[in-house]
């Protein structure tokens, strides 16, 4: 079966000028511009010794040295690229200029105060300004959103995110010090996700769990249940502590429906940072009920770096005027962070009290 997963390109690309220079950065916006052909003008990190590196390797022209350089020197039409830890957001927007476009590395802040004051920055310059929420433009969601909304597999009644590995997070030192971890910056991929395919739940039940083996970390384990009503469940489970090799090891998105099932491997978070194959796959209702046979469908590229370019060409084609809403704009975001939030007063809140029913 053919099947449409490749995010559309602008007819014009601009200069993008990179904030940051972390892991990201070379792991995924990088190799995902130069593969899609965006030409990346001038990079800027507090430390300048990576940004310097990345430039190198990359043939970046600029390494500014500082932001205010930046701003002064970035060409016309510049696309700002924030890859930033998501408490400094508000700062750096407040400096760029009115109406510029900005694409904001995820989260879109740590909470949802911080989420507000993005969006009312944004907002109030005019900012041209998408969350980088990249999971939407991965493969493997792509090509389960064309399927479904292709009827391939009826009405969606069951969207589950399942994650069980284990996540070197000594790759992501600045994470030690953040007060939320596991919702905050990796869920939310989940969450967003799920939003895409069935729009905004009415509420949130979670629990998010610290590893005490692990003792300098937030929370590294979650469950979460997005409420759509009593006939539709949308659940994701995570486990970034599982130590016990790759045997059991699980990391996929699945979705169920009334004529029909898809199911995604997320290759990536599986030995991260070398990650594993990618698996997508469908199956069928046959005429009389019964379970066709799964097929799979060959699809080039991965989260890493594919999803990136989506992400980045949503900016472009805005300012070019080819997409008159971006899908990961700031006002969307808000929602997924909502969502975020809500998970988290559930998890603190607790469940209902057993002893009342004894």
């Amino acid at each position: 079966m053919n099947v449409d997963y490749k995010p559309e390109l602008p007819e014009e690309t601009h200069p993008i000028v990179i904030i940051g220079a972390g892991s990201i950065v070379r792991d995924a916006h990088l190799p995902a511009y130069s593969q899609a052909g965006f030409k990346v003008h001038g990079i800027w990190n507090r430390s300048p010794d990576p940004a310097r590196t990345l430039a190198e390797e990359y043939g970046i022209s600029h390494v500014y040295e500082s932001y205010e350089q930046a701003l002064a020197e970035a060409p016309e039409g510049t696309i700002w690229d924030l890859t930033l830890p998501a408490n400094l957001f508000v700062e750096y927007l407040e400096k760029l200029p009115d109406g510029a476009p900005v694409l904001i590395q995820k989260p879109m802040g740590e909470n949802i105060d911080e989420a507000k004051q993005i969006l009312e920055v944004c907002q109030r310059k005019k900012l041209r300004a998408a969350i980088n929420f990249q999971m939407r433009f991965a493969p493997f969601i792509m090509a389960a959103k064309d399927l479904i909304d292709r009827g391939v597999i009826g009405e969606l009644r069951d969207v589950e995110a399942r994650i069980t590995s284990y996540t070197p997070w000594d790759h992501f030192p600045f994470l030690q010090h953040v007060p939320r971890l596991e919702i905050v910056y990796h869920s939310v991929h989940h969450i967003d996700c799920i939003r895409s395919f069935l729009g905004d739940p009415s509420g949130v039940y979670a629990k998010t769990l610290t590893y005490p083996e692990l003792p300098d970390l937030p929370e590294t384990r979650s469950s979460i249940i997005l409420d759509y009503g009593q006939t539709v469940r949308a659940n994701i489970q995570t486990n970034h502590s599982h130590r016990y090799g790759s045997k059991h090891q699980e990391s996929y998105f699945k979705w169920e429906g009334t004529k029909g099932a898809i199911k995604a491997r997320m290759g990536l978070l599986m030995n991260y940072p070398k990650g594993a194959p990618d698996c997508f796959e469908y199956c069928q209702l046959n005429e009389d009920g019964t379970p066709g046979e799964w097929q799979e469908i060959a699809l080039e590229g991965s989260w890493f770096p594919e999803a990136f370019i989506g992400a980045m060409a949503q900016v472009m084609r805005h300012v070019e005027g080819s997409l008159d809403t971006m899908p990961t704009s700031v006002e969307d975001a808000l929602k997924t962070m909502a969502c975020v939030e809500a998970a988290h007063t559930s998890s603190r809140d607790g469940g209902v009290p057993i002893n009342q029913y004894l």
